[in-house]
């Protein structure tokens, strides 16, 4: 069905719909350019390069309304590796995870793993429905994606009611800068670039609180083991001097910064959470219509805004449809991998455009027409 060639009126004018590496928009490939020679290929212990992780730092600070004491930490690696970082340097003795997805299973499968840990309480759902907190005994760090993109489910960040003392910590990778939240509402937010920020990876980056400094000053001045690039007071050390261990992904910083100034500069978070909620509104209500296509997640207060999933019956074959569109230079529709469904998965980060959502439906349908 790749053959099928869509009107060019139909198509979307950006057709990059990828749930990560996302869309990166063509202000922060030239604010990029524009840090040639002066920045990049620099030192990273000079003020050029502190300077812009300086301007990352307070720019997601303002973006969240981060509360007094709380600061922006930054450090080499992805998700993976503030997982592994967590494990060693928040986790006291058990943690307690949410785990209805990629992500909140991989940092529930680290802290199992970690001999020094007890075993956690692992709470698990089915693909396209999300678990719930619940206080419990022994706890002292409370973990749950924000949004999981690989199934499309979004959880509020809030803590464990009933149970002050722990911290809250949240995967905030596919919905940070995206999805609005209250950080009061977080000891750790943590999240890599390449999602809402638009960016590429090699860099993980959290809000932290004062708690969480408090518990990874206490973990790491003890006498567990840590290696030094799991080391979170590394990490919040040379943060504060807006410097990374090793030299940072320079790029991914810059193109970063203007996504952030951008987002900032249109009103911040409330802004950027509208405008997602307005491209994953148009697909969720296009496929409560369609009489060939329901949303995989069931309850709409589980949808995620940002990265929306959506069923077919037996009768349409999504991967048709994902071939017709790349074909016509739409893409990234496919769904994910391991999750196996006869379905379309489709980014709504801040960066896509709501009407290019509109135009990529005007395209599935037409698609639709011509394979049912």
């Amino acid at each position: 069905m790749a053959d099928i060639t869509i009107p060019s009126e139909l198509l979307p004018a950006d057709g990059r719909f990828g749930c990560g590496p996302s869309k990166v928009r063509g202000a922060q490939l030239d604010f990029l350019g524009s840090l040639q020679p002066g920045v990049l290929g620099t030192s990273h212990r000079q003020a050029p390069v502190k300077d812009l992780v300086g301007s990352v730092r307070s720019g997601l600070a303002e973006l969240f309304r981060a509360p007094e004491g709380y600061e922006v930490l930054l450090a080499n690696g992805g998700a993976t590796t503030f997982w592994d970082s967590a494990v060693h340097s928040l986790i006291g003795r058990r943690s307690q995870h949410l785990s209805f997805g990629e992500f909140g299973a991989k940092f529930a499968k680290a802290a199992q793993a970690a001999p020094f840990l007890e075993e956690p309480d692992v709470r698990v759902a089915d693909a396209g429905s999300r678990a719930e907190l619940a206080a419990a005994d022994g706890v002292d760090v409370y973990a749950y994606p924000q949004n999981e993109t690989s199934t499309g489910v979004m959880a509020p960040v809030r803590r464990a009611a009933g149970d002050e003392g722990s911290l809250t910590i949240v995967d905030a990778t596919s919905g940070a800068g995206g999805i609005d939240f209250d950080a009061n509402q977080a000891d750790v937010y943590y999240f890599s670039p390449q999602k809402n920020f638009a960016s590429d990876g090699g860099i993980w980056f959290a809000l932290v609180s004062p708690a969480a400094i408090e518990r990874i000053e206490l973990l790491t001045g003890g006498d567990r083991y840590i290696p030094e690039t799991l080391n979170l007071a590394g990490a919040l050390e040379n943060s504060l001097k807006n410097q990374t261990l090793n030299t940072p992904a320079v790029a991914t910083l810059a193109m970063m910064d203007e996504q952030i100034r951008w987002i900032n500069d249109n009103g911040g978070l409330a802004w950027a959470a509208a405008r997602t909620a307005e491209s994953s509104g148009l697909l969720y209500d296009w496929a409560e219509r369609s009489e060939v296509a329901t949303p995989f997640v069931a309850n709409p207060e589980h949808r995620s805004q940002v990265v929306v999933t959506i069923d077919f019956d037996e009768r349409i074959d999504a991967s048709a449809i994902s071939k017709a569109l790349r074909a016509n230079g739409v893409v990234d529709t496919e769904p994910y991998r391991k999750l196996g469904r006869n379905q379309l998965r489709i980014a709504t980060f801040t960066a896509i455009d709501p009407d290019d959502v509109r135009a990529l439906i005007a395209s599935i349908d037409y698609v639709l027409e011509r394979i049912a």
